[in-house]
């Protein structure tokens, strides 16, 4: 399953970079609020953070494009209890390709599968850390959904999009039903952009 998912990631880029009318090159970053969403109906709080990364946007059609971004993000989830809240932080590089339509005037809408590596996990609770690596799946796969928009003369740009986990993210057999879901919120900048 896996092999099938970076295969698709692949013949995508591969695919929109040979028939691209042309590429604009950009960096990018933002905040994060990340959380899980939990079978069990466990009320986690939200983890606030920051991703940053480069992108490549590509123009397909005069009103298609595809984005491919490598981002590193800041993740996780809070949880209290009755004497103790406990910080979960899980550190990833995610790999988006996002399918936009680009509207007159620098408006995009924009969908596409998400590729998440899983750096790190660490939790604290009552100040005391602990490595919780072992805990949780190294690859996660979803989609992300959202819409930007640039400043055509200047190459500056807003991004505003929710992330859904579709593949559980829980290695612990006894608490499989775990997906991270986050919203960001960002500023980029694309290097020459002229449209």
């Amino acid at each position: 399953m896996k092999a099938f998912f970076l295969g698709i990631f692949a013949a995508v880029l591969f695919a929109g970079t040979v028939n691209a009318q042309h590429v604009n090159f950009g960096v990018k970053g933002g905040l994060n609020a990340y959380t899980f969403r939990d079978g069990n109906k466990t009320n986690y709080g939200a983890r606030i953070g920051f991703h940053a990364g480069a992108l490549a946007h590509i123009h397909l059609a005069d009103q298609f494009g595809l984005q491919p971004e490598v981002v590193f993000s800041t993740q996780g989830a809070s949880f209290s209890g009755l004497n103790s809240t406990t910080q979960f932080r899980l550190n990833y590089v995610n790999v988006p390709v996002l399918f936009q339509y680009m509207f007159d005037m620098g408006f995009r809408i924009q969908a596409g599968p998400q590729l998440g590596v899983l750096l790190t996990a660490k939790s604290e609770t009552n100040g005391i850390d602990s490595d919780i690596k072992n805990n949780f799946k190294p690859i996660d796969f979803g989609v992300a959904i959202g819409a930007s928009y640039v400043h055509v003369p200047t190459g500056f740009g807003v991004d505003a999009r929710v992330n859904l986990g579709l593949s559980q993210i829980s290695a612990i057999s006894t608490n499989p039903n775990t997906w991270n879901q986050g919203l960001q919120l960002g500023v980029f900048y694309l290097f020459g952009h002229k449209s």
